[in-house]
C-alpha cells in the first residue's frame, strides 16, 4: 500500500491566521489538494468542530467549513474533522455523519486517553471513521505511548497519530516511537511533525523508514508555531523513495505558485521555501539556469517544475537551451 499522506493545512495551518480560513482560501485549498490526489484532507475550525459555539470564532462557523467542502466530496479524497475530546458534542458527531463526513480525528494529550475513550465510541457508533491524535505524544515514554494506543484501537480506532506538537522529537525518538506503536496494534499508525528543531523532514523520513502508514503535512509548511514539514516537500521526498506516486507534485507545485502563495501574501504568510527552490532540490539542478528554463517553460507553455526536472534527469551538469527545448517539446506533446 505506500505511505499516505494526511494534510492539514486547513486545520493546524489555521492557526497561523487566528481559529480557520476564511472562505477563499478554504476553498482554493480544498480544490487544489483534491485536483492533486491529496488522500486525506483535514478541514475546519483550528480547534475542532464545535470549537466556534465556545468561542473560538475567529474563523468561519462549521456549517459554513462544511458547505465549502461539499463541492469536493466527490473527487476522491477523505474530507474529515477535528474533535478535541474535551470539547465533545454527541450533536457534532451527528452533524458531521448527516453532512457524510469521511473521518474525525479525536485528539487529547498523550496519557488521556481515558477521557477520549468514550469519544471514540461515540464517533463509531455513528458509524463515522476514527482517527486519533496522541497530541504531546512525548509525555510518555514510547512503550506507554503505545499501551495507551492499544486501548484506543480496542475502542473500535481506525488510525492513530504520534503527534510531536512542539517539534522536540530527535529522529531517533521517532523511530522509537514509531516502532513500538507499529507493533503494539494493527490499525495505521502516523507521524504529525512540527519544525522548531527544523527536523520535521528527517523526521517524517525516520517515521516512514521505522513503518509510518500516515504522514501528516501543511502546505507551505502552515501550522501552529514554527509550522509542520510542507505538504509539497514531504511529497518530493517520499517520491524520491518511490512513494506517494499517486500524487500529481507539479500540480500542487504550480497551485501553490500562482494561487496560494500570492494569497497568504496578502493575507501576511511569507513561504519559507517556494516551489521554484524545492524544485531545485528535487532536480539538483542549479540556480544559475533558471532564468533559461523560465523562457523555454513559458515559450512552450509547459510547466516549469516538471521541465527542469525532466531535463536534469539527462543533464545536471550544464543542460543547454536546445536541450530545455527539446525537452519541452515532448511535454508539450
Amino acid at each position: 500500500m505506500g505511505v499516505k499522506l494526511m494534510d492539514c493545512t486547513l486545520r493546524d495551518g489555521g492557526n497561523v491566521v487566528g481559529d480557520g480560513f476564511d472562505a477563499v482560501i478554504e476553498d482554493m485549498v480544498i480544490d487544489g489538494l483534491t485536483a492533486c490526489h491529496v488522500p486525506y484532507i483535514e478541514f475546519g475550525n483550528s480547534k475542532g468542530i464545535g470549537a466556534y459555539d465556545l468561542g473560538y470564532k475567529n474563523c468561519l462557523s462549521d456549517d459554513e467549513y462544511l458547505d465549502i467542502a461539499a463541492k469536493y466530496k466527490d473527487r476522491g479524497s477523505l474530507l474529515g474533522m477535528f474533535l478535541n475530546a474535551k470539547r465533545f458534542k454527541d450533536e457534532n458527531v451527528a452533524k458531521g455523519k448527516d453532512w457524510g463526513i469521511g473521518f474525525f480525528r479525536v485528539g487529547a494529550e498523550a496519557g488521556d486517553a481515558e477521557i477520549s475513550l468514550p469519544v471514540v465510541k461515540a464517533v463509531k457508533k455513528h458509524g463515522v471513521t476514527a482517527f486519533y491524535s496522541l497530541m504531546k505524544a512525548y509525555l510518555l515514554t514510547p512503550e506507554q505511548l503505545a499501551e495507551e494506543a492499544k486501548k484506543l484501537e480496542d475502542a473500535g480506532l481506525d488510525e492513530i497519530t504520534i503527534m510531536d506538537s512542539a517539534g522536540t522529537m530527535l529522529p531517533e525518538q521517532v523511530a522509537r516511537y514509531t516502532t513500538c506503536l507499529k507493533e503494539a496494534v494493527k490499525i495505521p499508525v502516523a507521524f504529525h511533525c512540527h519544525n522548531n528543531l527544523i527536523l520535521s523532514a528527517a523526521n517524517a523520513v525516520e517515521a516512514y523508514k521505522n513503518g509510518a502508514d500516515i504522514l501528516d503535512c501543511g502546505l507551505m509548511g502552515m501550522a501552529r508555531s514554527a509550522g509542520n514539514l510542507a505538504t509539497e516537500a514531504c511529497v518530493a521526498i517520499m517520491q524520491r523513495y518511490g512513494e506517494m506516486q499517486d500524487i500529481d507534485l507539479y500540480g500542487m507545485l504550480d497551485f501553490i505558485d500562482g494561487r496560494l502563495m500570492p494569497a497568504m501574501k496578502e493575507r501576511g504568510y511569507h513561504n519559507p521555501v517556494k516551489p521554484l527552490d524545492l524544485t531545485l532540490g528535487i532536480s539538483g539542478a542549479h540556480s544559475s539556469f533558471v532564468k533559461t528554463f523560465r523562457k523555454v517553460a513559458e515559450e512552450n507553455q509547459v510547466n516549469l517544475f516538471q521541465l527542469i526536472t525532466e531535463v536534469s534527469k539527462i543533464n545536471q551538469k550544464n543542460p543547454s537551451e536546445d536541450l530545455m527545448r527539446e525537452v519541452a517539446a515532448k511535454l508539450k506533446a
